[in-house]
C-alpha cells in the first residue's frame, strides 16, 4: 500500500526503529528518536544496496519518490549506473563549484603568470579583477557563468562609466581566465568566448607623433628651451630620441644597467612590457647625454639615471616627458611614445634597414617560431650600426633646423 503525506507525518517513535514502505523499493525509516529518514533498497551487479534520499519532512513523499524513480531509470542503463556512486558524485561536482569559484581561478591563474610578466603588468591586471570583477562573480562557481551574467554584471557596468578600453580589456582578462579554466578541467566553455562585438568601441587611435619633414622644428624648440625645461627633463627627451624607447623605459633607467665600456644599456625583464631583458646599443650622442646625465646627478647619487626634481629617491614621473613636448609646443602633434613610431617609419624610409632589426630594436615580439625564440642579442652588430646611424640622423636634421649650440656627442 502506498504512503500518504498524512501516513508519514502522524506515524510515531517505537522502541525499535521500523519502515514504512512506499513501493519500488522506497520506504521511510522511523527511529525511535523521532527522525524519520528516506532510503530506498535496490540491487546493483546482483548486491543489495541501501540508498539514503533524504531526512522527511524535508524532502516530501512527492520528492522522495522522484529521487526512487531517477535511481530506478539510472539501473536501467546499460550498463547500469550505481545510484549511491552518482549522488557521491553529484556531492563531489556540487563542492567542486564550490570550491572553483571564478575568483579562486582567477588568483590562481594569475600566480602561475605572474614569473613572466612585469611586476607592473602583474598587478595591474589584479588590480582590475579586484575592482571590476570579483566583487560581481568572483564567488560564482566559474563553470555556471553564463555569457549573459559576465556581459550584464562585469562588462556594461564598465561600459556605462565610458571606459569602453577597460571593459575591452577586462573582457580579454576573463577570456584568459575562463580558458585556464577549461584546461584545468575546472570549467568546459569559456563565458567570453561569444561576446564578440558586444561591447561598444570606439575608433583606436594611434600615438601622436610628427612627421620626419617636422623633425627640425622640434629639435630647434627643444635645443633653444624657450619653455625653461629642466636639463634633466631634457636629457630625457633627447635620451627618447636616441633610443626610442618606451617612457616608462626612459623613466625607470637605472645606472647599474647601463655599461659606459661596452655601450649598452641592458633594460632587465622587470621593466619590459614583454617580461625579458631587452639590449639598447648607445650611440655616441646618447652616451653623451648620460655623461652630462650622469654629471649632474654626481652631487646627490641615486640608483635612477633620471631621479625627481621633487623627490631624488624616485623616478620622474610618468608624464613628465609628455608635460616637456607640450610646453615645447608640440602637445598637438606628439606624445612620447610616439618617438617610436618616428623611429620606426624614418628609420626604414629614410635610413633602408630591414624592418626585422627596427622591431627587434623596438622589443616587439616576432611572430611564429622566432617569437618565441627571442634573443635579445638577435641581430646586435646591425643594430649597434642602426643606433649610430640614426643619432647621426637627427644631429643632421637639428643642423638643418639651424640648431645654435653643439650637439651631443661631437
Amino acid at each position: 500500500m502506498k504512503l500518504s503525506d498524512r501516513t508519514c507525518k502522524t506515524a510515531k517513535p517505537k522502541d525499535k526503529q521500523y519502515k514504512l514502505s512506499d513501493g519500488g523499493g522506497l520506504y521511510l525509516l522511523v527511529r525511535p528518536t523521532g527522525g524519520k529518514l528516506w532510503q530506498m533498497k535496490y540491487r546493483y551487479l546482483g548486491k543489495e544496496k541501501t540508498l539514503s534520499i533524504g531526512q522527511y519532512p524535508i524532502i516530501s513523499l512527492a520528492e522522495a519518490r522522484m529521487a526512487r524513480d531517477k535511481a530506478k531509470k539510472l539501473l536501467a542503463q546499460n550498463p547500469p549506473i550505481d545510484p549511491m556512486a552518482d549522488k557521491q558524485e553529484q556531492k563531489r561536482q556540487t563542492i567542486r563549484k564550490v570550491e572553483n569559484t571564478f575568483k579562486a581561478v582567477a588568483l590562481e591563474w594569475h600566480e602561475q603568470n605572474t614569473q613572466r610578466w612585469s611586476k607592473n603588468y602583474a598587478y595591474k591586471v589584479k588590480r582590475g579583477l579586484e575592482l571590476n570583477v570579483f566583487p560581481f562573480i568572483g564567488t560564482r562557481p566559474i563553470a555556471d557563468i553564463t555569457p549573459q551574467e559576465l556581459l550584464n554584471e562585469v562588462l556594461r557596468k564598465i561600459e556605462k562609466r565610458g571606459s569602453l578600453d577597460i571593459a575591452s580589456r577586462t573582457k580579454q582578462i576573463c577570456g584568459q581566465v575562463f580558458r585556464y579554466g577549461i584546461q584545468t578541467g575546472r570549467c568546459e566553455w569559456s563565458a567570453a568566448e561569444n561576446l564578440q562585438g558586444a561591447l561598444k568601441t570606439k575608433p583606436k587611435e594611434h600615438f601622436r607623433t610628427i612627421d620626419a619633414k617636422d623633425l627640425p622644428k622640434f629639435l630647434n624648440a627643444l635645443e633653444r628651451n624657450e619653455a625653461r625645461l629642466f636639463e634633466r627633463t631634457r636629457r630625457a627627451v633627447w635620451l627618447s630620441l636616441y633610443t626610442f624607447c618606451r617612457p616608462g623605459e626612459i623613466r625607470q633607467s637605472r645606472w647599474q644597467d647601463i655599461d659606459f665600456d661596452e655601450k649598452l644599456w641592458i633594460i632587465p625583464a622587470q621593466f619590459m612590457k614583454m617580461n625579458r631583458d631587452h639590449v639598447v646599443p648607445l650611440s655616441r650622442q646618447a652616451l653623451a647625454v648620460l655623461e652630462e646625465q650622469r654629471g649632474e646627478t654626481a652631487i646627490f647619487p641615486s640608483e635612477w639615471v633620471f631621479p625627481s626634481q621633487v623627490r631624488p629617491r624616485n623616478p620622474i614621473s610618468d608624464g613628465t616627458v609628455n608635460k616637456a613636448i607640450r610646453n615645447l609646443g608640440f602637445g598637438g602633434k606628439m606624445v612620447a611614445h610616439g618617438f617610436r613610431a618616428l623611429a620606426r617609419t624614418t628609420i626604414r624610409e629614410k635610413l633602408r634597414y630591414d624592418s626585422e632589426i627596427i622591431e627587434r630594436q623596438l622589443a616587439h615580439k616576432a611572430s611564429g617560431a622566432l617569437g618565441e625564440a627571442y634573443d635579445r642579442t638577435q641581430f646586435i652588430e646591425e643594430r649597434i650600426k642602426m643606433m649610430q646611424d640614426w643619432a647621426d640622423y637627427i644631429d643632421a636634421q637639428a643642423s638643418h633646423g639651424q640648431v645654435v649650440k653643439v650637439r651631443f656627442g661631437k
